[in-house]
Formats: structure tokens, C-alpha cells, sequence
């Protein structure tokens, strides 16, 4: 960067800047949101070839930017996000000059005729829509075995820890390592089961799935009308809960939002330094422990040992009941495809892909470049009548709320009178995305190799305040994020 007052900032404070800091520094006129975009392009130009995190910027975010300084030297901000870099997932619509693909190539040409609720709310609290993030293609809804970030549109997204080492968890993964990253502020993703969660913990970030409900899905291309939200991730609780708050509310055309108790909740009234003083928290350790590693089940025990030193009644080894059901995602199966033909149905008249029977033939037509893992779950999902009458289909949702809620989370909430889980990375995370219960991810430390390992702290529907305190309280406790050591120009 030519000019010097930038490129002092950029390389002496961009890095891990905090949304309060910059909205700090906008406030007292050291700094501007454009001067901001232009840093994030800059560290995306140099950084993000060896990461791939990015599909596309947004040619209007320094216009943007530059109109919401005019505003806040006019009538001040407008939130905690005005002039905010924001970076969303590419499966959010945005009616601007971004496409929105799912990471395939059979929409690279869809622009959405309206802005998602998500990209309303942002727009809304003044943030800058940066660009959008590379995912697992159709959020990791299309094939058996296709690897985690990996889409036709945007190749393979790498973890910055380590891209030759370290898998980035998906499918939100663009999301996740481009914040590690240090490329935006913060970041969107979306989750049905583990999306969020699971590329939060393997990218040092704070990850917050919420209760299905809490977050409009409005034009958002879908796998699951039970299980899909959106969601923040961030470098700390306060920016993650600061978006939280911004995205929070009711939707008329979400139905679900209508049980959403925290609109226009000011998540970030819960960050208390004592949030884990006198918590109940249950340890769930039988059916997810023995999925990591010995060294990441050493970081896990040490995480529970300093929620115990930080004043938190914790109760060891608790049971829930379904911890090792042989679960299914015939959920997922039945209700994608009247999910994906209402959304494709919508699209501009000029995208010829308008139903999962034309995802498939497009597919079948470009082999070569689509089908690198082939496209057996979409098949699975088209052999289906679309019309969610099936037995199948009611008995595997009744067993799934069932076993998720009553033999699940709210089993042990109840038996062992906790008010909250803590579930070892991101396992169990499948539990709470059957049930559409919230949890959050918060960086517990690295192994030996420098791989980033994450615990999760679960609860019941609408439980995000309680949960935003404990994660809260055991971030400034420990402080284990650092940021990755980038290879660049």
C-alpha cells in the first residue's frame, strides 16, 4: 500500500482488530469504513490465494463505505456494525452485483432479485457486505465423501493453520478461514448439522448456531426447513454476539421466527467476566469424547478443569441417552427437495437450473467439472415424492425430535438439573442441530502441530444468553486465539 498512514495500520493493527476498536476508531475520526474495506482487499489480494476462502468481493463496498462515512458525519452510526467489513456465505442472497451459487457452477450466473433477511439486517445496522465465501458445494448436500470446503465454483478452501495439514471443516469454510484470517471483521455462515460449528473450532474462531427460529432463513438456498440457520462467526464472543444481535428478529416469511423471545435483544448485555460463576454444566463424554484424538482429549479436560476454577458447578460424565443412536439424515433427504425447487422456482428468469431435476441433468452434462465426488445425495433426494407425505419421512422427524429433545438435550438439562452441556469440540453438535438448539464454539487451544481444537457449550431452545456468558467468561479466562501465520507476497 502506497499510502503510508494505511499501511501502518495494516500491518501494525488490522491484524485481530475487534469490531468495538474499529468502531472506536471510525468514532473518533482516526479511521474510515473505506479506509477499512481498502485494507481487508488488500490483505484478501496478498493472502487469500494460498487459502481460497473468497469467491468474489463486492465492486460496490468502497461506495458502500464511503456513503456510510458521509452518513455518520451527518447523523452518527447506526449500530456497533456501521462501516463494518462483513464477508457472508455464498448460499445467502444478495441483491447487488454478487452472485449467489452454493459454490456451484450451475448458478455461478444467479444474482438473487431480492436481499435475504440476513443481507436486510446487515444492510440495516449499516454494515459493509464485503463479499462472499467459498463452502462446501450445496453445503455438503451432494455427494458421499466430498471433501470439506470443496466446491465447483470455488475449488478447495484450506485451513490457514495449516493448508497442507489441517482440514477446515466445513461447510461454512470459507467463512471460517477467511476470518481466521484476518481478511473481514467478522463473517456469516449457515448450519443444518455442524456447519458453523465445525469449521469454527478447527479455525480458532467463536462460532454461535443458533435456536432455528432466532434468525430469519429468508432467502437463504436451503437443505432443511427443520434443521437450516444462519449464523456468526468471529474472532471474539463480543463481535460474534454484536452480529447475533444485529441478525435477530422475527419474519413473516419465516414462520418459525414468530417464537424467537429475543427480538431486538442486545446479546452483548450477557458478556460478564463472572458468566461461569455458579453454571451448572454437564460434561458429555461417552459417544463423542473417543472421536478426537488423545492430545485434543488432554486440551478438552484442561477446558473443564478451568470452568471448574472459574466458579462453575460442573458435573461430570452425564448421560444422554441418545449419545450413541445411529442416526440417518432422512430428514435432509425428504425435505431438500421441496426446500431446493421453492427456492430455484424463484430465481431470475434467465437461470435455466429451476428444480433438483435440473441440478442433476446440468450436473450429468458438465461430468468432468461437477462431478468430482458425484451427486449420489442429490439423487437420494430426487428418488423422493417432494411432497413430505411419506411415512418414512414422519417417522424419521418424529424420531429425530424425539431422541434430539426429550432422550436428548433436554433430557440431561432436566436429569441433572444443568444449565447447559459441554460437548468436546464439535461432537454432539448433530444432537442440537436435530433439535434446532443453539450452541456455541470458542477456541480451547492447539495441539503440539499447531491444529486449532474448540469446545461447545450447548443448551435448550432460546438458551443464547446464558451460553453467551459462559463463552464469554471462559474467552477472557483464557484467551487461547491467536491468529495464523500467513504465507503472502
Amino acid at each position: 500500500m502506497e499510502n503510508p498512514k494505511l499501511k501502518k495500520y495494516l500491518y501494525e493493527w488490522i491484524e485481530e482488530a475487534t469490531i468495538t476498536l474499529m468502531q472506536e476508531m471510525m468514532s473518533n475520526g482516526e479511521l474510515t469504513s473505506k479506509e477499512l474495506v481498502m485494507m481487508y482487499l488488500h490483505r484478501i489480494s496478498v493472502y487469500d490465494k494460498n487459502i481460497n476462502s473468497i469467491l468474489e468481493v463486492n465492486p460496490d463496498a468502497i461506495h458502500i463505505a464511503s456513503a456510510l462515512d458521509a452518513e455518520r458525519k451527518e447523523t452518527g452510526p447506526r449500530s456497533a456494525l456501521h462501516g463494518i467489513p462483513i464477508l457472508i456465505k455464498d448460499n445467502i442472497d444478495t441483491a447487488d452485483k454478487m452472485h449467489t451459487s452454493a459454490g456451484s457452477l450451475a448458478l455461478k450466473d444467479s444474482i438473487a432479485l431480492k436481499d435475504s433477511y440476513v443481507a436486510e439486517q446487515l444492510r440495516k445496522a449499516g454494515a459493509v457486505i464485503l463479499g462472499k465465501t467459498n463452502m462446501t458445494e450445496w453445503a455438503n448436500f451432494m455427494a458421499n465423501g466430498m471433501k470439506s470446503g470443496y466446491s465447483s465454483r470455488g475449488g478447495q478452501v484450506l485451513n490457514p493453520y495449516g493448508p497442507d495439514q489441517f482440514e477446515v471443516g466445513g461447510s461454512s469454510s470459507g467463512s471460517g478461514a477467511a476470518i481466521a484470517a484476518n481478511l473481514a471483521a467478522a463473517s456469516i455462515g449457515t448450519e443444518t448439522s455442524g456447519s458453523i460449528l465445525n469449521p469454527a473450532c478447527q479455525n480458532s474462531l467463536v462460532g454461535i448456531k443458533p435456536t432455528v427460529g432466532l434468525i430469519s432463513r429468508k432467502g437463504i438456498i436451503p437443505i432443511a426447513h427443520t434443521q437450516d440457520t444462519a449464523g456468526p462467526m468471529a474472532r471474539t464472543v463480543k463481535d460474534a454476539a454484536i452480529l447475533l444481535s444485529a441478525l435477530s428478529g422475527r419474519d413473516d416469511e419465516d414462520q418459525i421466527t414468530k417464537t424467537n423471545p429475543h427480538v431486538e435483544k442486545d446479546f452483548t448485555e450477557h458478556l460478564l467476566k463472572e458468566g461461569l460463576k455458579g453454571k451448572r454444566i454437564g460434561i458429555a463424554l461417552e459417544g463423542f469424547i473417543e472421536m478426537l484424538s488423545d492430545e485434543k482429549q488432554k486440551i478438552h479436560h484442561d477446558a473443564v478443569a478451568i470452568l471448574e476454577a472459574a466458579g462453575a458447578e460442573v458435573i461430570e460424565q452425564i448421560e444422554i441417552p441418545s449419545a450413541k443412536t445411529e442416526w440417518a439424515y432422512d430428514v435432509l433427504t425428504y425435505e431438500f427437495k421441496p426446500d431446493l425447487n421453492a427456492y430455484l422456482s424463484n430465481l431470475h428468469p434467465a437461470i435455466p437450473v429451476r428444480s433438483l431435476n435440473d441440478l442433476i441433468q446440468f450436473n450429468k452434462e458438465n461430468e468432468e467439472v461437477m462431478l468430482k465426488y458425484g451427486q449420489a445425495v442429490l439423487l437420494e433426494s430426487e428418488a423422493t415424492s417432494g411432497s413430505l407425505t411419506e411415512s418414512a419421512y414422519v417417522k424419521a422427524l418424529e424420531f429425530d425430535q424425539y431422541l434430539s429433545t426429550e432422550q436428548g438435550i433436554d433430557y440431561a438439562l432436566k436429569e441433572f438439573q444443568l444449565d447447559m452441556i459441554l460437548f468436546p469440540n464439535e461432537e454432539g453438535s448433530h444432537i442440537s442441530a436435530k433439535a434446532g438448539y443453539p450452541t456455541i464454539a470458542v477456541p480451547a487451544g492447539y495441539t503440539s502441530e499447531g491444529e486449532p481444537v474448540g469446545i461447545t457449550f450447548a443448551g435448550t431452545a432460546y438458551s443464547e444468553p446464558q451460553l453467551i456468558e459462559a463463552a464469554y467468561a471462559f474467552e477472557q479466562l483464557t484467551k487461547f486465539r491467536k491468529a495464523p501465520v500467513l504465507e503472502g507476497e
